[in-house]
């Protein structure tokens, strides 16, 4: 089942490293033709309409894409702890969740994994999984790679981090981040949509667009919420996020070795509220961050 024919030259996302992964050849993503996940839990710390009262059903992905300095799942993303797991105990993961009655299962970092994804919620659905699958990720895909995932992803949830490309590069280590991000999720838009709630203001389909605020970055920030008011449905949800703290390599970085500064945030939230946006979320600026990061120790 894990003999997939796209990873015999892999271009699943932007990077379009061609290498064999069935052979065990690895890209950027490091990741070979096996699934690899850190952690399958009751997640209560998305948004409101996310987790709600039961917890979302979050499935963290080992690997990444990209090469984020700041990182908060460093340990999984960068380092790869995790474990290789077959698809049909993926889809057992996604039946395992519901039955915990979790409100959705949420995806984190899915993109390497997507034709093993696509197979497992195949199997899952064929026994009984019926809750919106939420595809969580850092907006660096490839179109071509979304349409695959059409009318299996129920609520798309992109981060749009840079309108910089030197901004990109320097943290992520990536080309042309906007001009992908921005293109995938105006695909993401037009497979599923704004979102649409049900009586008890859950999500249940759609697209929300989270923003990550970083220190002694602000135009960034401002840059990309001008961009999602001009060229974004009117309807659309945002979430401005100011959960940002210095972790992994960010900390041998000085301009962002450090949490938002309260003036920083009043005028991101300001900002925010000027452009007039309908729907969303601007994070509360905290204090314990770092208390919120999954333990990744694998069991």
């Amino acid at each position: 089942m894990n003999n997939i024919k796209e990873y015999e030259k892999c271009q699943i996302c932007p990077h379009e490293c061609k290498v064999n992964r069935i052979q065990g050849k690895i890209g950027r993503c490091k990741c070979n033709d096996k699934i690899k996940i850190a952690l399958a839990s009751v997640h209560m710390y998305e948004e409101p309409c996310i987790s709600g009262k039961n917890g979302s059903g979050t499935v963290f992905f080992s690997n990444c894409n990209m090469n984020c300095k700041f990182c908060q799942n460093y340990e999984i993303s960068q380092n790869g702890k995790g474990r290789e797991i077959e698809i049909s105990e993926l889809a057992k993961i996604f039946i395992d969740l519901q039955n915990k009655n979790v409100h959705n299962i949420n995806l984190v970092t899915p993109t390497t994994y997507v034709y093993q994804i696509i197979e497992a919620i195949k199997i899952a659905r064929k026994q009984g999984l019926k809750i919106p699958i939420i595809y969580n990720s850092n907006g660096y895909e490839k179109v071509e790679t979304l349409k695959v995932l059409e009318g299996y992803i129920d609520i798309y949830l992109p981060d749009l981090k840079y309108y910089s490309d030197e901004i990109a590069k320097k943290y992520s280590k990536v080309d042309r981040y906007f001009e992908i991000a921005t293109k995938a999720i105006k695909e993401m838009i037009r497979q599923v949509g704004i979102p649409i709630f049900d009586e008890n203001g859950m999500i249940q389909k759609g697209v929300m667009i989270r923003h990550l605020v970083l220190p002694n970055h602000l135009q960034n920030s401002k840059n990309i919420l001008r961009w999602i008011k001009e060229n974004i449905d009117e309807n659309v949800y945002i979430n401005v996020m100011a959960q940002y703290f210095p972790t992994y390599k960010a900390k041998e970085d000085e301009l962002i070795n450090r949490k938002l500064t309260r003036k920083e945030y009043k005028e991101i939230q300001k900002y925010f509220y000027l452009l007039n946006f309908k729907n969303g979320y601007i994070q509360e600026l905290g204090e314990h961050e770092e208390e919120y990061v999954p333990n990744w120790e694998i069991k």
